[in-house]
This record gives C-alpha cells, structure tokens and sequence, in this order.
C-alpha cells in the first residue's frame, strides 16, 4: 500500500466552527493520519497521509466542511513523507 502525504490549506470562515474537530472525525472514518490546525490568518491547516483513494474522499469533505463553516478556497499541495503518523491529532 502506497502512502501519500497532502497539505491543504483551508480558506474561509473556518475557525470557531468546529472544523479540526471534524476534519479529526472525518480523517479517522477514512483510517488517514495526520493533523489538522488554526493559523493566525484564520485559515486551517492540514497534513494528512494515507490512500490516495482515501485522501481524494477527504479533500472533498474539507471543501464543504462541517454545518456552520463557508470555506471559500482549498489548496492541496503533494508533500514527501517525512514521517510517518501513527493517528490524526489537533495542533
């Protein structure tokens, strides 16, 4: 099994919504790693390793997000594995 590593940075009304949580909750259904945290432009974000299949599933959700975020943009940017997460925690 091949693993991928994907940085993606989420834009928009994306803090104080809950969104690392679900992002956590929706990274450990799909059995991905990685984290997910707050940046100081109000921006969220995410390193994420897995399936690519799975990854591809995870990027769509944080394009919509959980119920009460507006996410206007999402960059998603191939990484090298530098190691390798054991689970998917909030920073």
């Amino acid at each position: 099994m091949l693993i991928k590593q994907k940085r993606i940075n989420v834009f928009g009304f994306v803090q104080g919504v809950g969104y690392r949580f679900n992002a956590q909750k929706k990274a450990q259904q799909l059995g991905l790693t990685g984290w997910v945290k707050n940046k100081p432009d109000q921006s969220v974000v995410i390193v994420i390793q897995g399936q690519e299949e799975k990854i591809k599933k995870f990027i769509n959700w944080s394009k919509k997000g959980p119920q009460n975020s507006q996410v206007n943009k999402v960059k998603v940017k191939d990484e090298p594995l530098q190691e390798i997460f054991n689970n998917f925690f909030i920073k």
